[in-house]
């Protein structure tokens, strides 16, 4: 806990103006969390803090890495992270989690510990599918992917064209269908 204890910030002395933090992190940092998704990485973040009377802006900038395994062949590899996210902390009379941006803090609030948001934004970052920069191909041309044709015809349907498209005589539903249509 000791750890975290450096991503504190007293808010209750500030004064309603611009503040820049920086913070170097490490190893120590994923172990202090307890947590088991990263354990390893390094990174720098950048936090600029706007205070206002009635809110905080958060603007945090993190870059460094962080070590996974490959989901292909378990091996370690460091996937490099830089991230650019806003957090907003309104002041209200309790602490809630509107959305993912937007968090009520209450009025009284002395501190703010940035620890967890600087976590959460690097986990968001990790990509679903960890694979070693070996086996990552580039994205398949549109030529690669393409699994079938789609064909849109407008007007009326001839019943020989769509016999033999599907190579046999015309289902009698549809030939009901039609000669609603028609008249």
């Amino acid at each position: 806990m000791k750890e975290l204890k450096t991503y504190t910030i007293p808010i209750v002395a500030l004064e309603d103006k611009q503040y820049e933090y920086d913070f170097e992190s490490g190893d120590e940092f994923f172990a202090a969390l307890e947590q088991e998704l990263i354990q390893r990485g390094a990174f720098k973040t950048h936090l600029t803090l706007d205070k206002s009377s009635t809110m905080i802006r958060l603007d945090f900038h993190i870059r460094g890495t962080v070590e996974l395994t490959c989901d292909r062949s378990l091996e370690p590899f460091e996937e490099p992270i830089d991230i650019q996210e806003r957090l907003f902390l309104k002041y209200a009379d309790r602490n809630e989690e509107l959305t993912d941006e937007i968090e009520l803090i209450q009025w009284d609030t002395q501190e703010i510990n940035v620890a967890r948001y600087i976590f959460e934004f690097i986990g968001l970052a990790l990509p679903m599918k960890k694979l070693h920069p070996r086996f990552r191909k580039e994205e398949p041309d549109a030529e690669e992917t393409e699994i079938g044709t789609l064909v849109y015809r407008s007007g009326p349907v001839d019943s020989a064209d769509e016999a033999d498209d599907e190579g046999s005589a015309p289902d009698p539903r549809w030939e009901a269908l039609r000669k609603l249509r028609d008249n």
